[in-house]
């Protein structure tokens, strides 16, 4: 099979075609004409590209229409290669996709669609991109949950909730293996995890970022892990200038370790100058936080996995809890080279 005739093959066979002859069924609630979700029990595979591209929200798994029979059927290329072209001319079912007009989206009103959204557990969509993709632990996507700062959202993302000082739900940062936004009709204020009451809070500038900080120190005690979006609007300074006004507040600027992180770090030593309160400096020692907890995640899971010698903890009572990511005396905690360690 020459070059020509794999071109042709990728062209004239649809994704939809391979999963529909496998026994996947489209999932028509969770579809939309740009990404169609296939369900067979468990597995979940999304369509995109217009048939043309797929991904498993469960993996890493992704490609064309080639890649995906190797990847259900575990066979090689000329092989698979083989089982696509005969499906020329295999007639897909095409569901009728009802697209949502826009006054009916937003009958609901934000509180309202994030409650109707289920919470991850393990094994969903959501969970499986947190913990698999983005090396989350798993003790802190419960944390998260019990806090109800998570959703699942569509095609295997996650919805982090942005709330008011109040509480109340006003839009949430939406991420997953090919998406990334914030809530239709949704205002950007913060994302929070951790107690109300905390005098330390650290800012960062993506919910992920937020809870990979909270990992890396362990869920530090009377620590509030805050989270911008990514913005900084007139709803987000004002949220933050009026907690950073409360006696006693450190405001620790953990944004990221490149320009843009240090315009944000700027922007919030202004504020704590404007208010009063104490102010830190805390950069990772990657771009940004997640990508430093993916380093040190994978290495643990590798430890554990490997099965290293003396690696099982030793029954000897109580542990002491992960050690924090360090706020030194000084006000700049840690330069571009990474967090300051012990």
């Amino acid at each position: 099979m020459n070059r020509e005739e794999i071109e042709a093959l990728r062209e004239r066979v649809s994704c939809a075609a391979v999963l529909e002859k496998a026994g996947f069924a489209i999932d028509v609630k969770e579809s939309t004409r740009r990404a169609m979700k296939f369900r067979r029990g468990s597995e979940i595979i999304i369509v995109t590209h217009q048939g043309r591209g797929w991904f498993d929200p469960l993996s890493d798994a992704k490609g064309d229409v080639f890649g995906l029979v190797e990847h259900l059927d575990h066979v090689g290329f000329l092989e698979g290669a083989g089982r696509v072209a005969g499906l020329v001319g295999f007639a897909i079912t095409e569901p009728e996709l009802q697209r949502q007009r826009p006054d009916q989206e937003y009958d609901l009103s934000l509180p309202e669609r994030w409650q109707a959204r289920r919470r991850p557990w393990p094994g969903s969509s959501t969970w499986g991109y947190l913990y698999g993709e983005r090396f989350l632990p798993a003790r802190l996507l419960r944390a998260a949950i019990r806090q109800d700062r998570l959703r699942e959202g569509p095609y295997g993302s996650m919805w982090a909730t942005h709330t008011d000082n109040a509480g109340t739900v006003t839009g949430w940062e939406a991420r997953g293996p090919e998406y990334r936004g914030f809530a239709s009709g949704g205002t950007k204020v913060l994302f929070r995890l951790g107690p109300d009451t905390a005098l330390r809070l650290a800012v960062t500038e993506a919910a992920i970022d937020a809870m990979s900080l909270a990992a890396i120190e362990g869920l530090r005690d009377g620590t509030l892990y805050l989270s911008t979006g990514g913005g900084w609007s007139p709803s987000t300074e004002a949220a933050l200038r009026e907690m950073a006004s409360r006696p006693d507040v450190l405001l620790v600027a953990a944004t990221d370790a490149n320009p843009q992180g240090e315009m944000f770090a700027e922007r919030l030593r202004g504020l704590a100058d404007d208010t009063g309160c104490d102010w830190s400096r805390l950069r990772p020692s990657e771009e940004d936080w997640n990508e430093t907890l993916k380093i040190r995640e994978k290495e643990k899971r590798q430890r554990k996995e490997g099965g290293v010698p003396h690696s099982r903890r030793p029954r000897q009572g109580k542990l002491r809890p992960a050690e924090p990511a360090l706020d030194p005396a000084g006000r700049d905690a840690g330069g571009l080279g990474g967090v300051m360690k012990d």
